[in-house]
C-alpha cells in the first residue's frame, strides 16, 4: 500500500526468474550475512535471530508460530541488494497513468464491483469508501491479484532486519508477520510476496496486515492473498481508519485551468473554496462553472500549467499517505475516477518538455546551493524539488507551476545540456518504499502490477 515495493522481482519473466534463483543461491554466505552485524554488535545473523526471537515471544508470538516460521527465517543478501538498489517513478505523469490506469483497468475495475457487489456494499457501508477506491488499488498494487510476488515474505523481512539500513523497523514487520502466523491467517509458506515484505492482493506490510486485515468471506481467517472479499473489506478498513478517509466527500476532478491564473496558488499546500478556483476561471474540463460552495481544494498540476489539471480534495490525502510519489498518488486517484465514470483525462494541447534524468540533478544541486532541501540528488521532482522549483520561478518572474523547465535551469546558471526531451523519459526505477508509520509507509515499492 503508498508503501514501496519492487516489481523487477515480481515479474514473472523467466530470465529474470533464473537470475533470482542463481543471486539466492549464493545468498546464505556467512561472510556475505556479516555484512549486518555492525549495527548489531557485532553478531552473526544467527545470535541476532535468536534475540529476534525472543523479543517476539516478549510480544506474545507463541513458540509453536516460531517453530513453523523457522524453516523460513534465513539470510538472504539478493533481498538486502534489491533494498540497496532500489529507487523512485522517474516517468511522466501521463505516461505512467496510461500504463497503470488503461481502458483495461478501468473495464475490470467495474466488473469486479458488479461481480463482488456484496462485499464491496458491505465495505462501503461499514468503512464509507466507494468501490471506485478500493478496486483503484487493487489495480495498481496486483493487477486484481495476478501479480502478488514471488518471494517468501518471512526470509525478506528477517534479511532487512539484520541489515543495519532499516533494521528496527524490518525487526518489527517480522513480529508482525510472526503474530499473523500464530492468528492463524497464513502458515508461512504461503507467505509469499514482495522483496521488501508486503503481502497481499493490495500490499499490505505485515503490521499493516495484522492490524487492519478483516475475514470478510466468513472463513475463521484473513486471507488477503486469496480471498477477494477479505482483500476488498481490508483495503476499507486500512483507509477509513488508517488513512482517515472522508466518508460521502469527493478526492480527485479534473478540471480546465485559464491562461492568467496566479500559478503560485497551484500548489496541494494551498487550499482554498470552489468558489474562489470558479473565480479565477477553473472550471469542469466540458466548460461548466464549478460549484460555488465553500469546500475546499487543492488545484494539482502534476505536469505543470500545460498538462491535466485536478482539483484534489481532503481525500486526496489518503493517496500520498499510501504512497508518496505524486506520479502514483495521481495515477490511483485518477484511476478511480475512471472506474466510478468519469470520462478520460484530456490530452494537452501540445507535448509539455520533461528535463532530463541529468538535467534533473543539475537541477537539484542548483537548489541545494540555493538554499533549498530537497532531499537526496536523485533527479526526481518529489514534493521537496517542486518546493524549491516553484520558489525560484517566484524570484525569476516565471509562471510558478511548480514544473521545472530548461529555462528555470539556464537562470539558475546551468552550462548544461540539450534542451528536455518530451518523447524520452528516464527509466522507470522502483520507488523506496519504508514501512513505520503510515507516514513512511506511503513510500512505496513500484507497484506489483508494473510492467517492465
Amino acid at each position: 500500500m503508498l508503501r514501496v515495493h519492487s516489481m523487477i522481482e515480481r515479474s514473472c519473466d523467466v530470465v529474470a526468474a533464473l537470475a533470482v534463483a542463481a543471486a539466492i543461491s549464493l545468498s546464505f554466505s556467512p561472510a556475505l550475512a556479516q555484512r549486518g552485524a555492525s549495527c548489531h554488535g557485532g553478531q552473526s545473523f544467527d545470535q541476532f535471530l535468536a534475540g529476534l526471537k525472543q523479543q517476539a515471544v516478549a510480544a506474545g508470538v507463541s513458540q509453536r508460530a516460531i517453530a513453523q516460521a523457522a524453516p523460513y527465517l534465513v539470510y538472504d543478501q539478493s533481498i538486502v541488494n534489491r533494498d540497496r538498489g532500489q529507487r523512485v517513478f522517474g516517468q511522466i505523469f501521463t505516461v505512467f497513468a496510461g500504463r497503470m490506469a488503461s481502458e483495461g483497468r478501468r473495464v475490470k475495475g467495474q466488473q469486479l464491483i458488479k461481480q463482488h457487489a456484496q462485499a464491496f456494499a458491505r465495505a462501503e457501508k461499514e468503512y464509507g469508501v466507494p468501490p471506485a477506491v478500493i478496486a483503484a488499488f487493487w489495480a495498481l498494487e496486483s493487477d486484481f491479484g495476478a501479480v502478488q510476488g514471488n518471494l517468501s515474505t518471512l526470509r525478506s523481512l528477517v534479511s532487512l532486519a539484520y541489515d543495519c539500513r532499516r533494521s528496527e523497523m524490518f525487526q518489527q514487520e517480522t513480529i508482525a508477520a510472526l503474530k499473523i502466523v500464530d492468528r492463524g491467517d497464513l502458515a508461512p509458506g504461503e507467505m509469499i510476496g514482495s522483496w521488501a515484505g508486503e503481502l497481499g492482493q493490495t500490499q499490505f506490510l505485515p503490521r499493516h496486515y495484522f492490524d487492519y486485515a478483516v475475514d470478510y468471506d466468513g472463513d475463521g481467517r484473513r486471507d488477503l492473498l486469496h480471498s477477494p472479499a477479505d482483500v476488498i473489506g481490508s483495503t476499507a478498513h486500512y483507509i477509513a481508519t488508517g488513512l482517515k478517509w472522508r466518508r460521502g466527500e469527493p478526492w480527485l476532478q479534473e478540471v480546465a485551468v485559464p491562461a492568467n491564473l496566479p500559478w503560485d496558488q497551484a500548489d496541494l499546500l494551498v487550499k482554498q473554496p470552489r468558489t474562489q478556483w470558479a473565480q479565477w476561471g477553473v472550471t469542469y474540463p466540458d466548460g461548466r462553472p464549478l460549484p460555488k460552495d465553500d469546500m475546499p481544494a487543492s488545484l494539482l498540476l502534476p505536469m505543470g500549467r500545460s498538462g491535466p489539471a485536478f482539483l484534489a480534495y481532503a481525500n486526496f490525502a489518503a493517496y500520498t499517505e499510501w504512497n508518496n510519489s505524486l506520479i502514483y498518488s495521481t495515477t490511483a486517484a485518477y484511476l478511480a475516477t475512471r472506474i466510478a465514470g468519469a470520462p478520460p483525462m484530456r490530452k494537452p494541447n501540445a507535448q509539455v518538455a520533461q528535463l532530463s534524468f541529468e538535467q534533473m540533478k543539475e537541477l537539484q544541486r542548483l537548489l541545494v546551493r540555493a538554499g533549498f532541501d530537497v532531499g537526496k540528488i536523485d533527479g526526481v521532482l518529489g514534493q521537496q524539488t517542486r518546493t524549491g522549483v516553484k520558489a525560484m520561478q517566484i524570484k525569476y518572474g516565471q509562471p510558478a507551476d511548480s514544473w521545472p523547465t530548461a529555462e528555470l535551469l539556464a537562470k539558475m546558471g546551468s552550462t548544461a545540456a540539450p534542451a528536455p526531451s518530451a518523447a524520452a523519459e528516464p527509466p522507470f526505477r522502483p520507488v523506496a518504499r519504508p514501512g513505520v508509520a503510515p507516514a513512511e509507509r506511503r513510500t512505496r515499492n513500484p507497484p506489483a502490477s508494473m510492467p517492465q
